[in-house]
C-alpha cells in the first residue's frame, strides 16, 4: 500500500469544511512550521488583485520570516474593497492566535468566487478547531484547496542532503498566469539563504507556471510561495534550486493536464529562438490558441494553426529555416512536407500530444503546457455561479 506524501521535518497541516463550499466538502486549511521559514513569493501583477496577494507582497517586501499559511477556498475574496481587505486581516490574525504565531507571521490565500465577501462567522469558528488535528499528510491540505480542479496535485524532491521539498497546486480554469498559477505552495525543510532564494524565484516560476496556459483568462488571486525551515540542515543552493524547479515543473504539468473539460495535455516545445523569453511566448501563444486547442481536441495534426500562433507571438522566426513536428513525426520544414496524416492523428489519441517547433533564428528553447478545448469546458463555466 502506498504511503501518503508527508510534509518535510517541522511542518504540519490541518483541513477541515467550514462550509465555505457549498459542496460541503473541505474548505479551510493551514501549513504551520515549528520555525521561522525564509521564503519567496510571487503574486499576480493584475490590477484588480485580491486581498490575500496585496496583503502577502507587503509582507514580502518587509522581508521578514513567516511560519504559517492560511487557505479558504470557495470565496476568492477579490473585489471586496475595505471590507474585504479586513477579513483577509482578520483571517491571519485569528490563525496567528490559534498556532500562538504572530499575524505578521501567517500568509493568506484565497480563491473561488470573485465579488463575495467572505462568511466571517462560518470562517472564524472553522479556524478555531484548525488545531484539532494537525498531521504531517499533505492529501488532505492538497484537496481542502481544491475549487473546479478534478484531482489534487502534488509534487516532490529528496535532496542529496536528507533535506525534501514538497509541493501541491491547484488550478484547473482561469489559467494563463502573469507570474504564477492559481494557487502553488512549496514546502522545505532545507536550510537555503534567503536573498538567493528570491533572486533565483522569478527565473523559477517564469520557465514553470508562467509557461501554463488553459484558457487565456488570469486570475484575481495567483500566487507561488516557497517556505524552508532549514530544520534538515543546509543544502547546496543550486541542487535545491535545480530540484525547487524540478517540483513546480512538475505540479504546472498537472495543472494543465487537469484543464477544465481537458482530456489531454498539450505540450509545445520551442526550440531555435533568439531569446529564452521568445522560445517561452512562442510556446504558450500556441497552447493558449483556441484553434490549436480545438484541433488537439479533434485528433487533427492541423500544423498551420501552429504556424499562425507563432506568428502572432512576436517571437522572431525564419520560416525558411522553421520546422514543425507533431507527436515526433516532421509535417514542415520550411515547407509543407508530405505524411500520413491518419497515422499522426492517431498518435494523438493520447494522454499527451507534442509539438515541436525549431523557429530558425537561435539557440534558445523553451517549452509551455495546455490542454485541449472541450465542450465540457464550456459547460462547466456557464454554470460556474449557478
Amino acid at each position: 500500500m502506498t504511503q501518503p506524501l508527508h510534509f518535510p521535518k517541522g511542518f504540519q497541516s490541518s483541513a477541515l469544511a467550514a462550509g465555505i463550499k457549498p459542496s460541503g466538502k473541505t474548505d479551510l486549511s493551514c501549513v504551520v512550521s515549528s520555525a521561522p521559514c525564509v521564503w519567496a513569493f510571487a503574486g499576480t501583477r493584475s490590477t484588480t488583485a485580491a486581498a490575500c496577494v496585496t496583503r502577502n507582497r507587503e509582507l514580502y517586501a518587509g522581508g521578514k520570516a513567516v511560519r504559517a499559511l492560511v487557505v479558504n477556498a470557495g470565496i476568492a475574496n477579490a473585489a471586496t474593497g475595505s471590507k474585504g481587505a479586513r477579513d483577509n486581516a482578520d483571517m491571519a490574525d485569528a490563525l496567528g492566535g490559534v498556532m500562538n504565531t504572530r499575524t505578521h507571521e501567517v500568509l493568506t490565500a484565497s480563491t473561488g468566487i470573485i465579488g463575495h465577501l467572505l462568511p466571517m462567522d462560518r470562517l472564524l469558528s472553522g479556524l478555531e478547531h484548525l488545531s484539532d488535528e494537525m498531521s504531517a499528510e499533505v492529501p488532505p491540505f492538497a484537496s481542502a484547496i481544491m475549487t473546479t480542479d478534478t484531482r489534487p496535485k502534488t509534487a516532490s524532491a529528496t535532496l542529496s542532503m536528507g533535506a525534501v521539498i514538497v509541493g501541491t497546486a491547484k488550478g484547473s480554469g482561469m489559467i494563463h498566469p502573469d507570474m504564477a498559477t492559481m494557487f502553488a505552495f512549496a514546502f522545505s525543510d532545507a536550510q537555503v539563504d534567503q536573498d538567493a532564494l528570491r533572486s533565483a524565484f522569478p527565473a523559477i516560476v517564469n520557465r514553470t507556471f508562467n509557461a501554463v496556459t488553459v484558457d487565456g483568462d488570469t486570475s484575481t488571486n495567483d500566487m507561488a510561495i516557497v517556505l524552508a525551515n532549514g530544520q534538515a540542515g543546509e543544502v547546496p543552493l543550486a541542487e535545491f534550486l535545480s530540484a525547487l524547479e524540478g517540483v513546480m515543473r512538475d505540479l504546472a504539468r498537472q495543472i494543465a493536464a487537469d484543464g477544465e473539460g481537458a482530456t489531454k495535455l498539450l505540450t509545445v516545445k520551442v526550440s531555435g529562438a533568439a531569446t529564452e523569453q521568445e522560445a517561452l511566448t512562442a510556446a504558450r501563444t500556441c497552447c493558449v490558441s483556441p484553434l490549436l486547442k480545438s484541433a488537439v481536441h479533434g485528433n487533427d495534426p492541423n500544423w498551420g494553426r501552429v504556424i499562425m500562433a507563432v506568428g502572432r507571438s512576436g517571437a522572431g522566426v525564419n520560416i525558411e529555416a522553421m520546422t514543425v513536428g507533431v507527436q515526433g513525426v516532421p509535417v514542415f520544414a520550411g515547407k509543407p512536407l508530405v505524411y500520413d496524416a491518419a497515422a499522426v492523428s492517431g498518435a494523438m489519441k493520447a494522454d499527451e500530444v507534442v509539438f515541436e517547433v525549431n523557429l530558425g533564428v537561435g539557440e534558445a528553447v523553451g517549452e509551455a503546457w495546455g490542454c485541449d478545448l472541450s465542450g465540457e469546458y464550456v459547460v462547466i463555466n456557464s454554470e460556474y455561479t449557478t
